[in-house]
């Protein structure tokens, strides 16, 4: 089996072919069709939750699958969109819920939401993205992890947001290579800790952001190695066999957040 990193890399090469691949696969491509048929007809938020199709579709395009089924909370992010400090989205740690309002604004723009090329297009095109990094994840969950990480990273202007994403957190704790435990540790001296070792601002520089990643992918493969790689295990122990002499080598040259 091919490594963490270089599963990493051969997806990342061409990342517009391999969101190719996705979209033509056929169960994305029906429910990318039905999607963008019938989306555009949506006037309302009741409408919209009456179409558990569409529903279930958005909700997988923003990450948030494992919470298709609390449609009274999702009624209340979408319900009070984000205009306002005090709107319920604003006050979820979880970016999720703010990008699912961006995308179907019905707050801001009533029977019009849905008529914009984010509400169609975007979401399709975030659909997409989530399906690679799910099916990615099948085979290892450190490429799914990294992919998500090099969407995400650019986005993120505290430690307490790496707190909030327990994904994010799992690539980081890697790439410092921390123990598990300190996810335990009181949440002000993590986010101090993460924001003393990285500067965040880092993630928004393409080069920057690609040395922690390399990083994060080849120290993942030492303890999660892709020989008998087990996906259901985050952070198995690894006797370290299976790593080809170019790995260490990569790992040897990494400097953590490319200074």
């Amino acid at each position: 089996m091919t490594t963490t990193y270089t599963s990493y890399k051969l997806i990342t090469a061409d990342l517009t072919r391999s969101l190719e691949r996705v979209s033509e696969q056929p169960d994305v491509a029906r429910e990318t069709e039905y999607y963008l048929s019938r989306i555009g007809s949506i006037k309302t938020l009741d409408e919209f939750f009456a179409d558990s199709r569409l529903y279930d579709y958005a909700m997988k395009a923003h990450g948030l699958e494992d919470m298709a089924y609390a449609k009274a909370f999702m009624r209340k992010v979408l319900s009070e969109g984000i205009d306002s400090d005090d709107a319920f989205a604003n006050k979820l740690a979880d970016s999720r819920y703010k990008a699912l309002v961006e995308s179907l604004n019905f707050a801001r723009h009533g029977d019009t939401a849905t008529s914009f090329e984010r509400a169609q297009k975007g979401v399709v095109d975030k659909y997409t993205r989530q399906t690679l990094e799910q099916n990615a994840g099948e085979e290892n969950t450190g490429v799914r992890l990294a992919l998500y990480f090099e969407r995400m990273a650019p986005l993120i202007t505290s430690g307490y947001e790496i707190i909030a994403d327990e994904a994010l957190a799992q690539v980081v704790r890697a790439a410092l290579q921390l123990p598990e435990e300190f996810a335990a540790a009181d949440v002000d001296r993590q986010a101090e800790a993460y924001e003393e070792a990285i500067d965040l601002k880092d993630f928004q520089d393409p080069v920057k952001l690609a040395a922690f990643i390399d990083r994060f992918t080849a120290l993942w493969e030492i303890d999660n190695s892709s020989d008998g790689y087990d996906p259901l295990a985050v952070f198995g122990s690894s006797s370290g066999y299976g790593i080809s002499p170019d790995l260490l080598l990569s790992i040897n040259n990494l400097k953590l957040g490319g200074r």
